[in-house]
């Protein structure tokens, strides 16, 4: 195979068939012994639908769900022309809210490993396969992809210098109260063992931005093992991203979640974060 460079930025594409980047089902190779879904909470996303799925290398996900939020746009009308399961929400729950809905309809559908993207082009889905890879290894229970492998990559990306230096802020608040080493709190990209969204409470969670947060945090609690890949991310217009006052308030919850880990883990008081969840999964560990 050979190397490649950081590909230009398109991120219009022509609409296809999603068969095209499906595993056959009978291609010759080995059958897999895992279904890998990959579910995208989207809203918004008729001109990047597209180009997100062209990077999926073809055969690395076995079933595509996406769950639109209330778009204005055309969004459902393009993922259905693609073939995807599409789940349609009446109206706008939060992106909280729309993971919810992803993650239950893909345990329903019988997925072993789940994979959560953007369906706005502002992550690199080529690394699926690889992000993949450390859950089928055994090595980690949920991937996260970090956005900021060095700084220079990061910035040229377009990710903005107020959010960079907000991010390396809370990643290393939260990295040190966890006792994680994560390079990257905060990702839209990541990948969970079937195990970890039957046994995580997210029900509970935020139906905000917050709810990724409080994912990790009870995913800790529970001692899931994390890990991270580096993931190139694109800024630009059409991608999806929060303001300033919108982010101030995300950080100060995100430093609220953290708090609650710990109040809950010294039995000084309960959160509703850690309560409900299953703590004998039914479903024998296959991965």
């Amino acid at each position: 195979m050979p190397l490649l460079t950081r590909p230009p930025l398109q991120h219009r594409h022509e609409v296809f068939r999603v068969e095209q980047i499906l595993r056959p089902e009978s291609d010759g190779s080995e059958k897999r012994r895992h279904k890998i879904v990959a579910v995208m909470p989207a809203y918004n996303a008729e001109s990047t639908l597209a180009a997100t799925l062209a990077d999926m290398p073809v055969g690395s996900v076995d079933e595509i769900i996406l769950v639109d939020d209330g778009s204005k746009d055309r969004t459902v009308q393009v993922a259905r022309e693609m073939g995807l399961t599409v789940i349609q929400h009446p109206s706008n729950k939060g992106y909280g809210g729309n993971q919810k809905t992803c993650y239950r309809h893909a345990l329903e559908r019988g997925a072993d490993i789940v994979v959560m993207i953007h369906p706005d082009y502002q992550y690199d889905s080529r690394v699926i396969p690889h992000a993949v890879g450390f859950i089928e290894l055994g090595i980690c229970d949920v991937v996260v992809g970090s956005r900021i492998r060095s700084r220079e990559e990061a910035l040229s990306g377009g990710m903005p210098k107020y959010k960079y230096f907000s991010n390396r802020l809370l990643t290393a608040i939260e990295n040190m109260a966890l006792g994680q080493n994560l390079g990257d709190f905060h990702s839209g990209f990541r990948v969970y063992r079937r195990e970890v969204l039957e046994r995580v409470p997210f029900q509970n969670n935020s139906d905000d931005f917050v709810f990724d947060t409080q994912f990790l945090v009870q995913a800790v609690r529970l001692g899931y093992r994390l890990g991270d890949i580096p993931v190139p991310v694109r800024y630009f217009p059409e991608a999806s991203s929060i303001n300033f006052i919108r982010g101030a308030n995300y950080g100060l919850r995100s430093l609220a979640a953290v708090a609650e880990y710990w109040l809950d883990r010294l039995h000084i008081r309960r959160s509703r974060l850690f309560q409900g969840h299953n703590q004998n999964s039914k479903r024998e560990r296959r991965v």
